[in-house]
């Protein structure tokens, strides 16, 4: 029996600012807005870049990343990419500093993380 495929997954991230985490997104990491709502000072976006989506959304609450509240459980997404080396030589290109550094993980994973504007850990990277 076949399983019908799905195509993407996406983080949903509470910000304090749309419009700033737009500017990281694009700007760090090359991300394309692929959505805003309302288009002058958005409360609520979509980034995209290639497979990858991230939704952004002002509410009244501050963000809170895993960290905070579980110290084992430092990242707030994953993102995968078949080349994390060639990856985090753009990013750097970009001037986006990183929170660790590009390295073969003790877990079995190369690549590297770093933090968004609103304090979210992303890993980009594979496994080994």
């Amino acid at each position: 029996m076949n399983q019908p495929s799905i195509a993407c997954i996406a983080p949903f991230f509470i910000v304090r600012n749309v419009t700033v985490a737009l500017a990281f997104y694009g700007e760090k990491l090359g991300f394309e807005t692929v959505f805003k709502e309302p288009a002058h000072d958005p409360f609520f976006a979509i980034v995209q870049r290639d497979g990858a989506m991230i939704f952004l959304k002002a509410v009244n609450a501050d963000p809170v990343p895993n960290r905070k509240r579980a110290p084992d459980a430092r990242w707030d997404a994953y993102v995968g990419t078949p080349d994390p080396d060639k990856l985090a030589a753009e990013f750097i290109s970009r001037g986006t500093a990183f929170t660790s550094p590009l390295q073969d993980t003790h877990d079995g994973l190369r690549g590297f993380e770093l933090e968004d504007a609103d304090g979210y850990l992303l890993f980009f990277g594979r496994p080994r």
